[in-house]
């Protein structure tokens, strides 16, 4: 009789992605002691250490490593073949992934989870967030469904978008930045003399993106969106920003918006999807976003 499980593999996959026993509880809604119990009993079954445990937070060993490396694969075969199943069985898929770009709040996308959830179809649905060419890398890579994703799609095609709308981008700074007393459209060589704050891009295969950064520019490195404001509101560096996410804090003057010889074009964002199996989810997923999305889908 096997030892390893798909359920094993699935415990593991979530501990080694999210870093945690607890973490890994929450994310498949099952208890910490639940989580524990199943990785000791599978660790005394293989007779070998799967984690290195460091407190609360564990990493993989070497075998596990190499387990998940194809466990992985068998994950994914797994929940396409259960997904096949279900969808020949009733037209729905067994569970759908949307992946967004992190400037969007998944709270944004609220009202059409409701109204989803309202079909009561049951097709589980898997909401991520990615940054810059993230996105698009999950929806290449087959960890998505569907994405909403901005700039340039991957080559290869797969897939099919459609343009749901564009941002329009400010270069700001703190009101005492010494950028502010040039009274000038700025340069490139002015802007290489400070600090420029830059949002990493999520993807973890495909080259990183960066935009309105030049080469040798001093950097400092966010997660997202809110936290490139948050920093260049506290000083700490310069840089483009949406100006629908900036509107409160250019009217307070928490920032200020400077010209430059180059300014940044508006970013355009699509509605992506995988085109090899399209089941009656995705299609509803389709329908219901393909629609201007953005700057109206925002916070303001």
């Amino acid at each position: 009789m096997l030892k390893l499980s798909l359920d094993a593999l699935e415990i593991v996959d979530a501990i080694a992605r999210l870093g945690s026993f607890a973490a890994a509880a929450e994310r498949l809604h099952k208890v910490p002691s639940t989580i524990s119990y199943a990785v000791a009993k599978l660790e005394e079954q293989l007779g070998l250490a799967l984690f290195v445990r460091n407190g609360p937070r564990v990493a993989l060993t070497p075998a596990g490593q190499e387990m998940l490396r194809e466990g992985r694969w068998l994950l994914e075969g797994a929940r396409q073949l259960e997904s096949r199943m279900r969808q020949i069985a009733t037209g729905y898929e067994a569970e759908l992934r949307f992946v967004h770009d992190s400037l969007i709040p998944t709270s944004a996308f609220n009202p059409d989870i409701a109204a989803f959830e309202e079909l009561r179809c049951g097709t589980r649905l898997r909401i991520g967030c990615e940054t810059l060419t993230g996105t698009w890398e999950a929806l290449r890579e087959g960890r998505a469904d569907i994405v909403v994703a901005a700039g340039e799609g991957p080559a290869g095609g797969g897939y099919k978008a459609a343009a749901v709308g564009s941002l329009d981008f400010v270069f700001c700074v703190f009101p005492t930045h010494p950028l502010v007393r040039l009274k000038r459209p700025l340069t490139r060589d002015d802007l290489l003399e400070h600090t420029a704050i830059v949002v990493g891009d999520g993807a973890r295969s495909s080259s990183d993106r960066t935009v309105g950064l030049h080469l040798g520019q001093r950097r400092i490195t966010v997660p997202g969106m809110q936290a490139k404001i948050a920093a260049q509101a506290a000083g700490l560096g310069h840089g483009f920003l949406p100006r629908a996410c900036v509107r409160a804090e250019l009217g307070q003057g928490v920032l200020v918006e400077l010209q430059v010889e180059t300014p940044r074009p508006p970013e355009t964002f699509w509605l992506a999807w995988r085109t090899e199996r399209v089941g009656e989810a995705l299609k509803w997923w389709i329908q219901r976003l393909d629609r201007p999305l953005l700057p109206g889908i925002l916070p303001f």
